[in-house]
């Protein structure tokens, strides 16, 4: 957390600070990467959850409509299964969240399954892009220390997870445009990290402009009792990039336990499943994989609501 980070960066590839600026730019016109900025703790300074709909083939664009047309949606795929249009639903609080699904379900006409988040064991989605090194990057447990928020740090968190401006001192920039000092924005961003309030800053990358083309979603039908051994084993498991515990929904969805698979192809994909499976604490599980077919709709979680709108 420097004022100007990309002249830093600059230093360390030993190049000029506006040759990194034109590179980044770049990448993000061409869709490689979405954003330069922060990602947060599930849950803690927004509401999220994920939700599923099953929409016959003749729906499905309508209804994908529909789900994107909400802004607190920020994630939506198409998934190989009966319930097939899955999207993350964002909002400053679980109220927001819950009005956005009514609104869905009412103008869909379909049903909704609301999967609320109980436990995250890994949630960093970092990659390594070496060709020689793609694995996910090594898990840590981190605790979030919430008492260290303080007024205004959601608007900060509001700039961060849109993204940094591409200027040389762009905490400046967020500064001047809320009319703070650029050492008291810096002071807190940095606060937040150490506080895990901020899960990982940098470059948030589309993996499949990448090469990242095969995403998986598997789903593990546990007790709550076994994903204590299972959930930790599951998110060590290398190619694993996410892993959490989500609520089940009785007599239309059992499955408790959720893994991502992110990876070349689908045959790279099943050989990190294969790995998974192999877990004693998961031998005997049923799973279900859905690899997504299409994204519909892909960008930064809503923190809270636009700086200067009523509380």
């Amino acid at each position: 957390m420097v004022s100007a980070p990309f002249a830093k960066l600059a230093d360390t590839l030993e190049v000029d600070e506006t040759e990194v600026l034109k590179r980044l730019s770049l990448l993000c016109s061409a869709g490689r990467i979405s954003r330069i900025g922060a990602t947060c703790a599930p849950n803690t300074v927004s509401a999220s959850t994920l939700a599923a709909i099953s929409a016959t083939p003749n729906e499905i664009e309508r209804v994908a409509a529909v789900i994107g047309a909400e802004p607190g949606v920020n994630h939506s795929y198409l998934r190989e299964d009966t319930w097939n249009l899955w999207f993350v639903v964002t909002g400053p609080d679980r109220e927001h969240v819950n009005a956005t699904l009514a609104r869905i379900e009412g103008i869909s006409g379909h049903k909704v399954l609301d999967l609320r988040l109980v436990r995250p064991f890994n949630v960093d989605l970092g990659f390594r892009l070496r060709t020689q090194d793609r694995t996910t990057m090594p898990l840590t447990k981190r605790t979030v220390d919430m008492d260290c928020m303080q007024d205004g740090d959601k608007d900060i968190l509001q700039c961060l997870t849109r993204g940094l401006p591409m200027v040389s001192r762009p905490f400046a920039a967020i500064a001047a445009q809320m009319g703070r000092a650029e050492q008291d924005i810096l002071g807190r961003v940095s606060s937040l990290v150490h506080a895990n309030v901020i899960s990982r800053f940098g470059i948030i990358l589309h993996h499949r402009a990448l090469g990242w083309n095969a995403n998986a979603m598997v789903v593990w039908d546990i007790s709550s009792d076994a994903i204590d051994i299972a959930g930790p084993a599951l998110a060590a498991v290398p190619g694993i990039t996410l892993c959490y515990e989500r609520t089940p929904v009785q007599d239309v969805w059992p499955y408790r336990l959720y893994s991502m698979i992110h990876a070349r192809d689908r045959a790279e994909a099943h050989e990190i499943l294969s790995r998974a499976t192999a877990l004693p604490c998961l031998q005997s599980i049923a799973h279900k994989v859905l690899f997504s077919t299409h994204c519909f709709k892909q960008r930064g979680a809503m923190i809270t609501r636009q700086i200067g709108d009523a509380a």
